[in-house]
C-alpha cells in the first residue's frame, strides 16, 4: 500500500510540473502577456474611478453640513457684527462658496496621503531592483528636489492668499463704486474712484506676477525633474556600470517608473499644504470665524423674573468709571399708564458692542396691549434701536424686558411670539411680489387683496409683466423705492400676529400714500383688530391717531404717555409739535392718488420696457452664430452647442499681441517636439549597446534642450495670462465706469460685478493653467499617437474607428459638462442669495420667529446643488472610465502589433518598448485632453461675456475745446434759462418731459413738487445731461450745456439724492474726496448739516470710520452727511432731490432756514412730494406740461 501511495505521489508531482510548465510557458507568451496588461488596465482604471467618486461624495456630504453648520451661527449673529462690519455678507459668501469647496475637495485627495508615500517606497524599489545604485542617484535627484517644489508650493499659496485679499479689496471698492454710480456721476468723481480701484488692482498685478512666477516655476519643475533625473540616471548606469543590462525592457521599464515616481513627490507637497490649508479652515468654521455671535440675543428666553445682570461699565472711557456715569432721567409726571401692556422695559441699558457705550440708557417703558404707539424723536435719538432692543436685537446691559401673554394678561412669557416686523430700509426676497408679502405663511385671497389695496399695490402689480408673480430682483432692483417700502408694509399687515413693529414706513412715500397707508392699513386693518402697533415715525400729524406716544432724545426716554397727557405736562414740547405739524397739509384729497399711480406706472413702464429690449439685444448676440433660419430644429441647436466658443479664444489670444502669440505657440511645439527626440535617441541607445558614447551625448544635448523649453513654456503661458487680464480689466473698467446712466438702471449691479469678480478671476488664474494643461495634454497625446503610428504603421488602421469614437465621446461630455457645470452654478446662486438674504434680513426673520423655515429652505438648497455636483462629479467619471478603456484598448492594440512587427518584421526591441511606453500614456493624455477642452469652454465664456460689456456705448463726455473753453468766461451767478426742453430716458422710450420752458434768475429759491414718477428727478437729472435731450436746450449763465464737457458742467452743479450714499473710508474722504478742502471748512459743512456734535464725539472726528453703506450711523445722519457733502462743493446752482425724506420735520426745519441764510447767493432748486419753505417758485409738473406760480408766503403746502 505504501509503494501505491507513493506512486501516486509521484504521479501527482509530475503532473504539476508538467502543468506549471505549460502554464510557464503560456505566461511567457507575449500576445497572452498584452492580454492581461488590458484586464490590468481595465481593473486598475475601474477601482480608481470608483475610489474617487466615494471621495468626492463623501466631501460633498461635507461640504452641505458645514455650510448649514455656518448659517445656523449666522442666525446667531448679533445685528452690531453686520452694522459694525465685523462680518459682511462677502465674507459670508466666500466661507460658504470657497472655503467649503477646498475643504469638500479635500476629502478628493485625503487618500493621497497614505498612498503616495507607498507608491514613492514601491517605485524607489523597482528602480532599485532594475539599475542597483545609479537608480538611487536619479531617485535621490527627486527627492532632494521635493523640498523645493514643497518650498516653491508654499510661496504659490501665499501668493494666492495675497491675491485674493486685494482681489477682496478691488472688488469692495468696485461694488461701492456701482452702487454710487449716479452719485459718482453726478458729482464728476469718476476719475477718483477710477483711480481708487486701479491702485488696488495693481496691487494685485503685483501678487499675481508673483502668483504666475512660482507657478510657471512650478510647472517648469513638474516638467523638468522627471528629464532630469532620467538623464543623469542613464548616463552614470551607462558609463559607471560597464557589465549592467541596459536593454529597452530596462531602459523604458525605469522611464515609466520614473514618470509615476514624479507625480506623487509632486503631488504629495500639494497634499500635505491642502490637509493643514483645510484643517485651519475647519477650526476657523467652527470655531474661530462666529465668536461674536449674539450673546444676548433671545436675552428674553431667560426669566423675566430673574435678578437683574450686574451692570457693566458703558461711559465711554472707561469700566471702571461707571459708577460716575449720571444718565438721563424723565421727570416724574402723573400720565395715564396702561392696564394690560404688550412689553415693559424696567431701567434697561442696552448697547450694540460689549466695549461700546450705551445707546440706549435708563429706559423705562410700557407699550400698551392691542393699541397703536408712536415712538418719535429727532435722527438718531434710538428709535429704530429701541425696536430692535424689544426685539432682542441689542446687547443688554441691565435691566429687564418683559412681554406679556396676549390670552392672559399678566402672564408674562419666557419667550416672545412672532412679531411682524417692517425695518426702515425694506428687506425683499429674491422672489415674487406674492410670496414677499405672505412670506412663508398661507394664502388667504381677501385678505391678500385687503392687503394689497391698503398699500396701493394693485396699479403697480398691473403693469408688472407677470402681475403679482413677477419675480423681484435682488434687493428690489427693479422696484423703485416706495414700491420696496410699501411691499415690505404688506408683509407686516398680512400677517396674523398680535404685535406688529413699522420702523418709518413712510420715509419713502409721498403724503397721499402716506396717508391711504395710514387709514386704511395702519388705522383699519391693524388697530380695529386690537392688534398691538409701534409705529416710528417723522410724520408728526398722526400723532392724534395714537393712543400712547413714547418720545426719545439722545438715547433716552423724553416723554410716555398720551397726547393729552403730554399737552398737560409737556406744553412746550406739545407746542413744538403742533408748530412742526401745522407744516403738514392734512387737508390734501385722496383722488389724486389714481394719478400718482399713473404716473408711477409710466416710470416702471420705462425701467421693465428698457429691460426687455437688452435682453432681446442680448438673445440676438446669442444667435449671431445660428446658421439655420429653424429655430426649433434641434440638430441645429445641438450643433451651436457643441461648437467650441473659438470667437473668444481668438479674441483672448489677440490680447496677448504680436510678439506673445508666436513665441507662446512654438515653444510649446518645439518643447513637445524635443521631449519625443530624447525618447527616440533612448531607443536607438537601448538597441546599440557597445556604443554608449555618441548616443549619451546626444542624449545629454536633448535632455538639457528640453529643460530649457520647458521653462520657456511656462512662462510664455503665465506672461500671455499677465498681459492678457491686466488689458481686459483696464478697457472693462474704463468702460463701464463712463456707460451712461441708463446702463446701470437696466442692468443688475450683480451682473456687472459678477464680470469684476467671478470672470476676472477666471481669467486672472483660471485660463492661463487651462490652456498650459489643455497644449500639453493634446501635444502629448498626439506625438504619443504619431509615435505608436511610426513604430507600427499597422496601429493605424484601429486608429481610425478610436478616433471617431472618442470625437463623439468628448462632443457629448462637453455639451453635457457645459449644462452640468451651469446646473451646478445655478443651484449655487440660490444658495448664496439664501445666505445673502438671511444676513441682510436677519433682523425681520428672528422678529417674525422664522428661523425653522429659513433653515428648511437652505436644506433644500444645499441639496438641490449638492445633487448637481454629483451629477457633475458622475460625468466626469464617467469621461474619464471611457477615456482609459479606450487608452487600455490603446495599449493593447499596440502591444500585439508591436509583438506582431517584432516576430515577423525584426522591429528593434529599443521601438517595441518606446512605442508600448507612450501607449501606457495615453488614456492619460486623452482623459485631459477632453476635460481642460471642456473646462476652457466654460472659462472662455467669461472672455465672451466681458468683450459683450466692451460693446457698450459711452457717455459722451467730449464738449468744446480747451482753447474755445478759456474763451468762455463762466460767471458762475446761477441763471438757468430753460428753452423748450423735451427729455427722454433712451431713443426707444417715449417723452418724460415735454417743451419745459422756465427761466430761474441767480440766488432764486426754486421748489418743484408733483406725484410720485411725474418727472422731478427727471427734471433735475437734465441739468447734468444724465438723460437724453432731444429737444431743445438749458442754459447756464449763458452757457449751453449741451457744448460743455461732461466734467466740467457736473463739477460746477451741486445735489443731494434721496437715497443717501455713503462710502467705506473717513468721514472726510466721503465728505471731500478731492481733498481741495480744509478742516475748517469741513466743520462748517457738518455744523450746518447739524452734525459737527455727532462728529465730535467720534474717536478721531473727521477720520472716523465710516462703514461699507454708512451702517455704522442711521438713515437720518446719513442723509444729512449727504447734505453736508453738497454744502462742500460751493457751487453756484444747488438741487436738493427730496433731501430730507428721512430727516424729522425739528432737524428739516432747521436745515431749510440755514438753506435760505447760508445759501442766499445760490439758485436753490428744491424737489419735494410734501412740503417747501420760504419765498419760492412752485414748478408743478401735470400731463407733461409745466405749471408756474408764485407765492409770497412763509409755508406753502405742495
Amino acid at each position: 500500500s505504501g509503494q501505491v501511495v507513493s506512486s501516486f505521489e509521484v504521479i501527482n508531482y509530475s503532473y504539476l510540473l508538467v502543468n506549471y510548465a505549460k502554464l510557464m510557458k503560456f505566461l511567457s507568451n507575449a500576445y497572452v502577456l498584452a492580454v492581461l496588461l488590458f484586464f490590468a488596465l481595465l481593473l486598475q482604471r475601474t477601482f480608481l474611478q470608483a475610489s474617487y467618486y466615494v471621495a468626492i461624495e463623501t466631501g460633498i456630504n461635507l461640504r452641505g453640513a458645514i455650510q448649514t453648520k455656518i448659517y445656523n451661527k449666522i442666525m446667531q449673529l448679533s445685528t452690531s457684527n453686520m452694522s459694525m462690519g465685523e462680518m459682511t455678507a462677502g465674507q459670508i459668501c466666500n466661507l460658504v462658496a470657497i472655503d467649503t469647496n477646498q475643504l469638500m475637495w479635500f476629502f478628493f485627495l485625503c487618500p493621497n496621503l497614505w498612498a503616495m508615500p507607498v507608491q514613492i517606497i514601491v517605485g524607489v524599489l523597482l528602480l532599485y531592483y532594475l539599475l542597483g545604485i545609479s537608480a538611487l542617484i536619479g531617485a535621490a535627484v527627486i527627492i532632494v528636489l521635493a523640498p523645493v517644489q514643497y518650498f516653491v508650493a508654499t510661496k504659490l499659496s501665499q501668493a494666492q492668499r495675497s491675491t485674493l485679499e486685494y482681489s477682496n479689496e478691488r472688488l469692495k471698492k468696485t461694488n461701492e463704486m456701482l452702487r454710487g454710480i449716479k452719485l459718482l456721476k453726478l458729482y464728476a468723481w469718476e476719475h477718483i474712484f477710477h483711480s481708487s480701484v486701479e491702485e488696488t488692482r495693481q496691487k494685485e498685478m503685483t501678487s499675481l506676477k508673483s502668483f504666475a512666477l512660482y507657478t510657471s516655476i512650478s510647472i517648469f519643475m513638474n516638467a523638468a525633474i522627471p528629464i532630469a533625473a532620467v538623464l543623469i540616471t542613464f548616463v552614470v548606469h551607462a558609463h559607471l556600470t560597464r557589465k549592467a543590462d541596459f536593454s529597452p525592457s530596462v531602459a523604458f521599464a525605469s522611464l515609466s517608473l520614473f514618470h509615476i515616481l514624479v507625480s506623487p513627490l509632486f503631488l504629495l507637497s500639494s497634499v500635505v499644504r491642502s490637509t493643514v490649508k483645510a484643517l485651519v479652515q475647519h477650526a476657523c468654521l467652527c470655531l474661530g470665524c462666529f465668536a461674536d455671535a449674539a450673546t444676548s440675543y433671545c436675552y428674553f428666553c431667560l426669566s423675566v423674573f430673574s435678578q437683574p445682570l450686574k451692570v457693566v461699565n458703558r461711559k465711554r472711557p472707561a469700566r471702571e468709571e461707571w459708577n460716575n456715569y449720571t444718565s438721563h432721567t424723565r421727570r416724574p409726571i402723573n400720565i395715564t399708564e396702561p392696564d394690560d401692556f404688550c412689553v415693559k422695559i424696567t431701567n434697561g441699558f442696552f448697547t450694540w458692542t460689549p466695549e461700546g457705550p450705551p445707546a440706549l440708557s435708563n429706559i423705562d417703558i410700557r407699550i400698551p396691549q392691542g393699541q397703536l404707539t408712536m415712538i418719535v424723536g429727532q435722527v438718531g435719538c434710538g428709535k429704530s434701536s429701541l425696536l430692535l432692543a424689544i426685539l432682542g436685537e441689542m446687547q443688554k446691559i441691565s435691566g429687564n424686558v418683559s412681554w406679556s401673554s396676549w390670552k392672559l394678561l399678566f402672564c408674562f412669557s419666557r419667550k416672545r411670539g412672532s412679531v411682524a416686523y417692517a425695518s426702515q430700509k425694506p428687506w425683499l426676497l429674491n422672489a415674487t411680489v406674492e410670496e414677499n408679502i405672505t412670506f412663508e405663511s398661507s394664502f388667504n385671497k381677501q385678505r391678500y387683496k385687503a392687503v394689497i389695496d391698503a398699500c396701493s399695490l394693485q396699479p403697480d402689480i398691473d403693469i408688472l409683466p407677470h402681475g403679482d408673480q413677477t419675480q423681484i430682483g435682488e434687493r428690489g432692483i427693479n422696484l423703485s423705492g416706495g414700491q420696496r417700502q410699501r411691499i415690505s408694509v404688506a408683509r407686516a399687515l398680512y400677517q396674523q400676529t398680535n404685535v406688529v413693529f413699522l420702523d418709518d414706513p413712510f420715509s419713502a412715500l409721498d403724503i397721499h400714500l402716506s396717508d391711504h397707508l395710514m387709514q386704511e392699513g395702519i388705522l383699519k386693518m391693524l388697530r380695529e383688530d386690537k392688534r398691538t402697533v409701534v409705529l416710528v415715525t417723522h410724520k408728526l400729524q398722526y400723532l392724534p391717531h395714537a393712543d400712547w406716544i413714547i418720545a426719545m432724545k439722545d438715547g433716552y426716554i423724553q416723554r410716555e404717555g398720551t397726547l393729552k397727557d403730554i399737552q398737560k405736562s409737556e406744553t412746550e414740547l406739545f407746542e413744538h409739535w403742533k408748530t412742526l405739524m401745522n407744516r403738514q397739509d392734512q387737508e390734501l384729497e385722496k383722488t389724486t392718488i389714481e394719478t400718482k399711480n399713473v404716473l408711477e406706472r409710466t416710470n416702471l413702464r420705462r425701467t421693465m420696457y428698457s429691460r426687455e429690449a437688452l435682453l432681446k439685444d442680448d438673445e440676438e448676440d446669442e444667435e449671431e452664430a445660428t446658421e439655420s433660419d429653424d429655430e426649433d430644429n434641434l440638430s441645429s441647436v445641438l450643433h451651436q452647442r457643441a461648437k467650441m466658443p473659438w470667437r473668444a479664444c481668438g479674441k483672448y489670444l489677440s490680447a496677448a499681441g504680436i510678439l506673445l502669440l508666436p513665441l507662446l505657440v512654438l515653444s510649446q511645439l518645439l518643447k513637445h517636439t524635443v521631449m519625443v527626440a530624447i525618447d527616440y535617441c533612448l531607443a536607438r541607445w537601448t538597441s546599440d549597446v557597445f556604443n554608449h558614447s555618441p548616443y549619451s551625448k546626444i542624449f545629454s544635448i536633448l535632455c538639457c534642450l528640453g529643460i530649457v523649453l520647458c521653462l520657456v513654456t511656462s512662462i510664455a503661458v503665465e506672461w500671455t495670462g499677465l498681459k492678457v487680464t491686466k488689458k481686459l480689466h483696464a478697457s472693462l473698467l474704463n468702460k463701464i465706469i463712463l456707460a451712461p446712466m441708463r446702463f446701470f438702471e437696466t442692468t443688475p449691479l450683480g451682473s456687472i460685478l459678477n464680470r469684476f469678480s467671478a470672470d476676472c478671476n477666471t481669467i486672472d488664474q483660471h485660463i492661463p493653467a487651462t490652456l498650459e494643461c489643455l497644449s500639453r495634454s493634446t501635444l502629448l497625446c498626439v506625438s504619443a499617437l504619431a509615435v505608436i503610428s511610426y513604430v507600427t504603421p499597422m496601429f493605424l488602421i484601429a486608429l481610425v474607428p478610436l478616433a471617431i469614437m472618442c470625437y463623439f465621446i468628448q462632443k457629448y461630455f462637453r455639451v453635457a459638462s457645459r449644462d452640468l457645470q451651469q446646473l451646478d452654478d445655478s443651484t449655487q446662486l440660490p444658495l448664496l442669495s439664501h445666505f445673502s438674504e438671511t444676513v441682510e434680513g436677519l433682523t425681520t426673520i428672528r422678529a417674525f420667529r422664522y428661523e425653522a423655515k429659513f433653515r428648511q429652505k437652505l436644506l433644500e438648497y444645499t441639496d438641490s446643488n449638492n445633487i448637481a455636483s454629483l451629477f457633475l462629479t458622475a460625468a466626469n467619471r464617467w469621461l474619464e472610465v471611457r477615456m482609459e478603456y479606450i487608452g487600455a484598448c490603446v495599449v493593447l492594440i499596440a502591444a500585439v502589433t508591436s509583438i506582431t512587427s517584432c516576430l515577423y518584421s525584426k522591429l528593434s526591441s529599443g521601438l517595441v518598448g518606446l512605442g508600448l511606453t507612450y501607449a501606457l500614456m495615453v488614456s492619460n493624455y486623452l482623459n485631459w485632453m477632453v476635460r481642460n477642452l471642456a473646462d476652457m469652454e466654460i472659462q472662455l465664456g467669461a472672455v465672451k461675456r466681458i468683450h459683450g460689456l466692451l460693446k457698450t456705448e459711452a457717455e459722451n463726455y467730449e464738449g468744446l475745446s480747451l482753447n474755445e473753453l478759456m474763451n468762455i468766461s463762466w460767471k458762475d451767478r446761477g441763471e438757468i434759462q430753460i428753452q423748450n426742453l423735451s427729455v427722454r430716458y433712451d431713443s426707444n422710450l417715449k417723452p418724460v418731459l415735454k417743451h419745459v420752458n422756465a427761466h430761474i434768475s441767480p440766488g432764486q429759491k426754486i421748489g418743484i413738487c408733483g406725484r410720485t414718477g411725474s418727472g422731478k428727478s427727471s427734471f433735475s437729472l437734465a441739468f447734468f445731461r444724465m438723460v437724453d435731450t432731444f429737444e431743445g436746450r438749458i442754459i447756464i449763465d449763458g452757457i449751453d450745456i449741451a457744448k460743455l464737457p461732461l466734467q466740467t458742467l457736473r463739477s460746477r452743479l451741486s445735489i443731494i439724492l434721496q437715497d443717501p450714499i455713503l462710502f467705506s473710508g473717513t468721514i472726510r474722504f466721503n465728505l471731500d474726496p478731492e481733498k481741495k478742502c480744509t478742516d475748517s471748512m469741513l466743520w462748517e459743512a457738518l455744523e450746518i448739516a447739524q452734525l459737527k456734535h455727532v462728529v465730535k464725539a467720534l474717536p478721531g472726528g473727521l477720520d472716523a470710520i465710516v462703514t461699507e453703506g454708512g451702517e455704522n450711523f442711521s438713515q437720518g445722519q446719513r442723509q444729512l452727511f449727504c447734505l453736508a457733502r453738497a454744502f462742500v462743493r460751493k457751487t453756484s446752482i444747488f438741487i436738493m432731490d427730496e433731501a430730507t425724506a428721512s430727516i424729522d420735520m425739528a432737524t428739516e426745519n432747521i436745515l431749510q432756514k440755514v438753506v435760505m441764510t447760508a445759501f442766499a447767493d445760490r439758485t436753490v432748486v428744491t424737489i419735494a412730494v410734501s412740503t417747501v419753505s420760504a419765498n419760492i417758485l412752485i414748478q408743478t409738473r401735470i400731463r407733461n406740461r409745466i405749471l408756474l406760480t408764485y407765492k409770497n408766503k412763509p409755508s406753502i403746502p405742495a
